[in-house]
Formats: structure tokens, C-alpha cells, sequence
């Protein structure tokens, strides 16, 4: 095992620090940033505390119009342009467009994702969960590198404590023997992004850019659009009622509350000497070991050296394939 370090560093912030806390004395005037899924959710409160800094930000969108409505409700003033993660032809598109009218990007936050979907397949016949959680997201960064290069930018991948359900199944990633099951497939990605800002990091910060992964917490926002309420109910996130339980009352953070970590690794002065690590509740996350709690700290096969470099590897294979 070539598991990275995984050391907290007490950065004085916790799991319901709120957006302004983190962003109080930072100033991203002249900054610009991408956020995919920056529209709902907590990419849009990410989208609204990066303006609120000074930032311009970018958020690619599936539909427009649907986008551009959140947006507009929200009182936010952002650049949109078309992409579907699970379209790789709009991904460099998109990836193209902006690099034509924004030679730097200085942060890139791969917030965008699918949960727990039933069995999806692409075009390539991939795993519908991996092909848009991780590979898009792997184009989409891939191309946008020399904007990402210009000034040393930081990148964040969303990840999820839905990581522990699976490494990443060499020997069938897409599921393509059978054997479908929707959580483990969705911790299959959660595991891969984690793995791709590792290496993402190792490889390109010798050109100043730091990448990190990000355990949100439990929020409930569309990301559960996938999941009915029986089983909800069974997963202890809602009451028979269909109200939300009281562990998730205590333990389920606010949408706002959901991108601080996310924010904190984009822009904290504690981690410029830090790349590649898996954080949780705006620190770094403890290495999981097996008196770990269950909703905490961060298992081995996601920040494993030789399994970030591999993914890497094999994502470019299927890309060529």
C-alpha cells in the first residue's frame, strides 16, 4: 500500500463553518473560476461565496435556459456555456470556448455529479455513474490544462464518504459482467475522483497547481433526485413521515454549509504546502483505519499512490479505445 499522508492540520474551521467564515479575508478580484454544477445545489452556494470574494465564474450547464433561471433567482451574474459531463464532444467544446476568451483560470471546482442512478450506460458502453463523475471531469481538466498552468490554479474534485463502498474494480470498471449495484458503482467514482486530484497533483504541480479531493457531508440537495422515500427512510436520512430523521437533523449539513470545505481547498494560504490530500469538514481527513467512525476519514484504496497513477492511466486508455 502507497497510501499518501493524511494529516489534519487544525485549521480552526469544522463542519458547519459557513461560507463567510472561510472566505473572510480573501480576495479573488481579477480571479477567474469554473465550477460545473455551479447552478443548484452546493455548487451554487460555492458559485455565490467565489463572486462574493470578487471572482468571475464560469458554470457549464445542460440546459441553458433551466440553468440561467436558477441563476437569475439567485441574483447571481455568471458566464454559462452548454456541456454534459456524459458528452465528451461538449466537454471540449466547452473546454475550448473558454480557454479562447480566458487564457487563466485560476480555479477549477469539479463539483458536478450523478448519485446512485439505476444502470445508465454511454455510448461507449461505460458506466454511466463513472463515465460522468469521473472521465468528464477528466476530459474537461485535461483541456483546460494550459489555462489551469498559466498561474498555478487550484483544483477541487467532489468526492464523497461514499468512497468506502468500493475501490475502483480493475477488472470490470463498467460493470459490463453483471452485477449492477448503484451505491457501490457511485463509490467506484467517489473513489476515482479522489484518486484523480492525487495524481492530478503529483503530475502538475511541478507547474504550481495544487489539486484536492472533498468529502461535502451529508446535504440534502438534488443530488438525491435518484432515491425514493422508501428508501430514504431505510438509509435512516428521513422518518417515517418522510420528514428528515434526527441523525440527519444533527449530522446533515446546510447546502451552504456543504461547499466550505470545497471553498477552504480553494482558497486557505494553510494548504500551499500541501496537494493531493482527501479532505473532510474543512481539514485534512484522517487516514481511515478500522476504529475509524463510520462517517469520517478517508479509506487507503482512495489515496493510494500506484492506484492514482494507474487510474490515470487506464482512463486515457478508454479514451483512446
Amino acid at each position: 500500500m502507497s497510501a499518501g499522508e493524511q494529516q489534519p492540520i487544525g485549521s480552526g474551521f469544522g463542519p458547519k463553518t459557513e461560507p463567510d467564515e472561510i472566505m473572510a479575508d480573501i480576495d479573488l478580484a481579477g480571479k477567474t473560476a469554473v465550477v460545473t454544477g455551479g447552478y443548484s445545489g452546493i455548487g451554487l452556494e460555492t458559485t455565490r461565496a467565489l463572486i462574493g470574494a470578487g471572482a468571475k465564474v464560469i458554470v457549464p450547464v445542460r440546459s441553458k435556459t433551466k440553468a440561467e433561471e436558477q441563476l437569475k433567482e439567485a441574483g447571481l451574474s455568471v458566464e454559462t456555456g452548454e456541456m454534459d459531463l456524459g458528452d465528451l464532444n461538449s466537454v471540449r467544446k466547452f473546454a475550448n470556448d473558454v480557454l479562447a476568451a480566458h487564457p487563466q483560470i485560476d480555479l477549477l471546482i469539479n463539483n458536478a455529479g450523478i448519485m446512485a442512478c439505476p444502470e445508465t450506460r454511454t455510448g461507449k458502453d461505460w458506466e454511466a455513474q463513472f463515465a460522468t463523475n469521473h472521465i468528464g471531469h477528466f476530459v474537461l481538466t485535461n483541456a483546460l490544462e494550459p489555462a489551469l498552468k498559466k498561474n498555478g490554479a487550484r483544483v477541487v474534485c467532489l468526492s464523497s464518504l461514499a468512497h468506502k463502498r468500493s475501490p475502483i474494480r480493475w477488472e470490470d470498471i463498467h460493470y459490463r459482467n453483471g452485477g449492477y449495484d448503484k451505491w457501490e458503482a457511485y463509490g467506484q467514482a467517489k473513489t476515482a475522483n479522489a484518486l484523480f486530484a492525487r495524481d492530478l497533483n503529483r503530475r502538475w504541480s511541478g507547474d504550481g497547481v495544487k489539486a484536492f479531493s472533498v468529502h461535502p457531508g451529508g446535504i440534502v440537495t438534488p443530488l438525491q433526485r435518484h432515491l425514493d422515500q422508501e428508501e430514504m427512510i431505510a438509509m435512516g436520512w428521513l422518518d417515517e413521515n418522510g420528514e428528515l430523521s434526527e441523525l440527519a437533523k444533527n449530522f446533515f449539513k446546510t447546502p451552504a454549509q456543504g461547499c466550505t470545505t470545497t471553498l477552504w481547498c480553494a482558497v486557505s494560504p494553510a494548504l500551499e504546502t500541501h496537494g493531493g490530500e482527501y479532505c473532510e469538514d474543512c481539514d485534512i481527513a484522517q487516514l481511515a483505519t478500522e476504529d475509524s467512525p463510520q462517517y469520517f476519514h478517508v479509506a487507503p484504496h482512495a489515496v493510494d499512490n500506484e492506484a492514482a497513477a494507474r487510474l490515470w492511466d487506464e482512463t486515457e486508455k478508454m479514451l483512446e479505445s
